[in-house]
């Protein structure tokens, strides 16, 4: 009785979003007469494939304006799948909706007893991922891509300070801070060109647990925009930590690099730049100089061991190295 209520005052539009709720949430459809379906075969001419599609058992079932917009709910990275989950909701509803997600996304890893920052940063990256609409920035290129695997060129003299190039230090640092990165090579917005930055705030400091801000020297610096870098060695000793990368979403694993390095190159106004690194600053310019030269860390990186960051509490497998300075 109760749900027959509550569907009656939802409208057309409201009705076919909890729909496509409740199919990627459950197996089974919920128990209203508007949610149950039949399965129709699609025989196309020619030799295109058997499309099935699911129809609502009503009188208007083949109308065309539904199979428009049910064409393609089930493809999940679709921005437009996103959007049509909360869109009936309106703004004001659609931001309590957010925040009770985000609140039960704390209370859920919380109790599974998960570190509150790496909670904190999904609950951000999630509250970014539902709420940012149309946006012009650059798209960041995952693995896979050509210019991900390949070297990049230089940035010629005459480039530095035109507005194409200002543009694109603009992208990146904005796609940097927008997807939680500390650091962004061109070729990771798709542009083959020797250009980096990286930044590393007290905010990521304060996420970062005690012990691996000093296992890893973590040390908080201002943004830094690098053309041309030329990355040297300068002292042989190592370290082996793990790394992840925004082009290869989801994953870690560990890399051994060099403690301390040192970078020349210029800066946005075409100025020299000399920056000495040690630690984690370091390891950060190794990673992004890497990019510019078509590596990325899985190629480099201890192959065994590779995870997802749900498993990042996990043991290291026998006869994996451990962590530390080497």
């Amino acid at each position: 009785m109760y749900n027959k209520l509550l569907y009656g005052t939802i409208s057309s539009r409201g009705k076919e979003a909890v729909r496509r709720l409740s199919h990627r949430l459950s197996s089974k459809p919920l128990a209203a007469p508007f949610l149950q379906t039949r399965s129709v075969v699609v025989r196309p001419q020619h030799d295109q494939p058997i499309l099935r599609t699911q129809f609502p058992l009503t009188k208007s079932a083949f109308n065309t304006d539904f199979i428009r917009n049910t064409r393609g709910f089930r493809t999940h990275s679709s921005s437009r799948t996103r959007e049509g989950w909360l869109a009936w909701l309106g703004k004001k509803k659609k931001t309590i909706a957010l925040v009770i997600i985000c609140l039960l996304a704390l209370r859920y890893f919380t109790s599974e007893k998960s570190d509150l920052p790496i909670v904190v940063i999904i609950c951000l990256l999630a509250l970014r991922y539902f709420t940012s609409g149309k946006s012009d920035l650059p798209s960041v290129v995952k693995a896979g891509d050509p210019v991900l695997h390949q070297p990049a060129r230089e940035v010629y003299p005459g480039e530095i300070g035109s507005a194409r190039i200002e543009k694109v230090i603009d992208d990146m640092v904005k796609v940097m801070r927008k997807e939680l990165a500390v650091s962004l090579s061109a070729p990771q917005i798709g542009v083959p060109l020797r250009i980096i930055v990286l930044e590393y705030t007290k905010l990521y400091i304060a996420l970062s647990s005690n012990k691996d801000n000093e296992e890893q020297d973590r040390r908080p610096f201002d943004l830094l925009v690098i053309l041309n870098p030329k990355l040297k060695v300068k002292s042989n000793k190592t370290a082996l930590f793990f790394e992840d990368c925004v082009s290869v979403d989801g994953h870690q694993a560990m890399v051994e690099r060099f403690l301390e390095v040192e970078v020349t190159g210029l800066d946005q106004h075409g100025q020299p730049i000399k920056v000495d690194a040690s630690g984690w600053q370091a390891r950060i310019l190794q990673h992004e100089c890497d990019h510019l030269d078509g590596i990325l860390y899985v190629d480099k990186m201890e192959k065994r061991t590779f995870r997802t960051y749900w498993n990042h509490k996990l043991p290291l497998a026998k006869g994996c190295p451990q962590q530390g300075v080497r």
